[in-house]
């Protein structure tokens, strides 16, 4: 249990379950920051060229670790960039690894650099079920593509249109449905039968839709996923806290240097890796339920990817402070989400 009073608070080493570092001279900068609040992470695969087999998952891997700082503990934890032509022999290789997590699908076109992911699941019918076989979970990006679905409905339509269909092909395939942003989809996975779990973001529990448009547009709160209405903000507030072991911390922290924020592209993603935890104290701390951070943090990711509990402790201090304007992002600067605002809980 974590361990408070009114100006503390020590929790097990968290986990961040959806992570992006990106790659090249980057690293230098997202994997130090990422280290210093998690003690292992699940990285996203979709670089360009993305990561698409075994052997690129352990180079990627081994740049990852060439950044960490000296003395750091840091697991990255790899996955693979699932295409319609992943062949059900590269899963058996994943497995062999040891280092291969899981297995990401974006349907094209849905995010940042999905142009190469899954046109149809039925290209992939035989992969999946080679997955089902090892246990490798597969990691959902739950939108569907289709320009004539609203975008703030695309998450919903999924869980009819793709997930639900998907699970009774495949009833015992592991699923995480990742950055979840609707009460549908808290709903679904609540209720569901299975293997199921959910990651869920600080920024989608601690914002709606109307945090894009405070006194303009707000580039930095722009995501994929996009941001909700107040109801589905308060469901996700809700699963997190009741101790469902099926929820638990997904960053999906993105980063995209400041200019490329800051234009007509407006690159979707919020960069939160440097100060996540204190985020997620915020949403726990608002909601009243700063005893079920833990669990969400700390606890639920690694049992339902087989792992063991952090044996490591971290605490925060009640110390009110701000959060920077934007930080490094190797020869250019990323700005993070809440830049010059304050946060009451520090990371010691």
């Amino acid at each position: 249990m974590p361990q408070s009073d009114s100006q503390s608070l020590s929790i097990i080493q968290p986990d961040d379950w959806h992570l992006h570092l990106r790659d090249g001279d980057v690293l230098d900068s997202t994997v130090p920051q990422a280290a210093k609040q998690f003690g292992r992470a699940i990285i996203m695969p979709n670089l360009r060229p993305p990561v698409v087999t075994t052997k690129d998952a352990i180079n990627y891997r081994q740049r990852i670790l060439n950044a960490l700082p000296k003395g750091a503990e840091f697991e990255p934890l790899m996955t693979l960039y699932l295409t319609d032509n992943t062949q059900p022999e590269e899963i058996r290789h994943a497995r062999e690894s040891g280092i291969v997590h899981g297995v990401k699908l974006y349907p094209a076109g849905a995010t940042t650099n999905s142009d190469a992911g899954v046109t149809s699941l039925d290209n992939c019918i035989k992969t999946l079920e080679e997955m089902q076989k090892q246990g490798i979970p597969l990691l959902i990006h739950g939108e569907v593509t289709d320009p004539e679905i609203d975008i703030f409905d695309r998450e919903a339509v999924f869980i009819d249109k793709v997930l639900i269909p998907l699970r009774k092909k495949l009833p015992n395939l592991k699923i995480v449905f990742e950055h979840i942003t609707t009460k549908a989809a808290a709903e679904y996975v609540t209720e569901a039968d299975g293997y199921i779990g959910a990651t869920v973001t600080p920024h989608h529990l601690l914002f709606n839709r109307n945090s894009l448009f405070a006194g303009g547009i707000r580039p930095h709160y722009y995501c994929l996923p996009i941001l909700k209405r107040e109801e589905n903000r308060q469901a996700l507030i809700k699963a997190v806290t009741c101790k469902n072991a099926r929820f638990f911390a997904g960053t999906d922290s993105a980063p995209h240097a400041r200019n490329t924020k800051e234009s007509s592209c407006g690159c979707a993603g919020c960069y939160t890796a440097s100060h996540a935890i204190e985020l997620y104290v915020k949403a726990f701390q608002e909601a009243g339920q700063l005893d079920k951070l833990e669990w969400f943090t700390s606890i639920n990711g690694p049992k339902f990817y087989n792992l063991p509990v952090n044996r490591n402790k971290i605490t925060l201090v009640k110390e009110k402070w701000q959060i920077s304007e934007e930080l490094p992002f190797g020869k250019d600067r990323v700005v993070p989400l809440m830049a010059g605002e304050f946060l009451d809980w520090k990371l010691k």
